[in-house]
């Protein structure tokens, strides 16, 4: 079972055995950057201005942000001051247990059973990973005991729409979708179907868009007034997924799309093929939606709730 909640949640299921390992492994390129920073504090014993200018160096190349990279460094400074530190290796638990303190209000429960049909719409760049996101979302749900219907939202690409329909027929689940019409159109049909059938959990996919495709960022606003005209407290939830390869680029792109869409959460994709997943941690800083999930792998079960305590301890251990 993939559990929908973050482990600090009340009632949240525990982790699965061996998650720990698992990210470890997932984040190999990512870990690779935080241990040259966490290798800092053994190349320079004493702590001294080197040793901060240094691995705020580090951080940045981290793909931590130099805002979140002087927040760490500040964090540490105080700890340091505080507690009266002198050596350096002192300093590597403070900054462990900084970045843990950095990414923790990004974890955030999902509660599915606070609507019927519970509608999330999924929005992202091309290529993020959406469709095949959902589809992993889908597994998800269903591992819960929900029902899942999919709207094919995403209308500019025939081979998305089969694409979904491929993977709504592999879980069993309907597929509402049109080769000609509008997005919104398909989306308001699918969450009427959902309540008529009594469906739980509606997944409303949308093509991929560019924030600066200022005439795309319209036409997803309208969708999402359009799926309030089909029920007026959705969407329930927005997501964005995506890809931690965008790196910096990434806190661009979940401020524009707040902006349009007034984001709920987030889902970063493909941090198993990336050294660039320090960039959760500029999202923390810089703009803060929670993370939902993290993708991990190619494998329907490698979606994982993000828990900032995991994140930080397979980059470090």
């Amino acid at each position: 079972m993939f559990p929908l909640f973050s482990r600090k949640d009340k009632g949240a299921p525990g982790a699965e055995p061996g998650l720990k390992a698992l990210l470890r492994k997932d984040l190999e390129l990512t870990r690779s950057r935080w241990t040259k920073a966490l290798g800092v504090f053994r190349a320079r014993p004493k702590i001294d201005e080197a040793l901060y200018e240094e691995l705020e160096a580090r951080l940045i190349e981290a793909d931590a942000g130099v805002a979140a990279a002087a927040s760490l460094i500040e964090t540490l400074r105080k700890a340091q001051r505080d507690k009266r530190l002198e050596d350096g290796a002192a300093l590597e638990d403070e900054l462990k247990a900084a970045l843990v303190a950095l990414l923790s209000p990004l974890e955030k429960a999902v509660d599915p059973a606070r609507a019927k049909p519970f509608v999330i719409l999924l929005a992202g760049v091309n290529g993020a990973g959406k469709t095949t996101t959902i589809a992993k979302l889908t597994r998800l749900f269903q591992s819960q005991g929900l029902s899942v219907l999919l709207a094919a939202g995403d209308t500019f690409r025939a081979a998305a729409r089969e694409q979904l329909a491929e993977w709504g027929a592999r879980h069993g689940v309907t597929v509402i979708s049109q080769e000609k019409g509008d997005s919104a159109a398909v989306i308001f049909d699918a969450i009427q179907s959902a309540r008529a059938r009594g469906i739980d959990v509606v997944l409303a996919d949308t093509a991929g868009r560019l924030p600066t495709q200022l005439h795309l960022m319209d036409e997803i606003r309208k969708v999402k007034r359009v799926m309030a005209k089909a029920d007026p407290a959705a969407p329930h939830e927005t997501w964005l997924v995506l890809d931690a390869n965008t790196g910096q680029n990434a806190v661009r792109q979940v401020a524009a799309f707040d902006e349009a869409l007034s984001l709920t959460g987030l889902i970063v994709t493909k941090l198993d093929g990336t050294a660039k997943g320090g960039a959760v941690a500029a999202i923390a800083r810089e703009h803060p939606v929670p993370i939902r999930f993290i993708g991990i792998g190619e494998k329907a079960e490698d979606l994982r709730a993000f828990c900032a305590a995991e994140f930080v301890g397979a980059l470090f251990e």
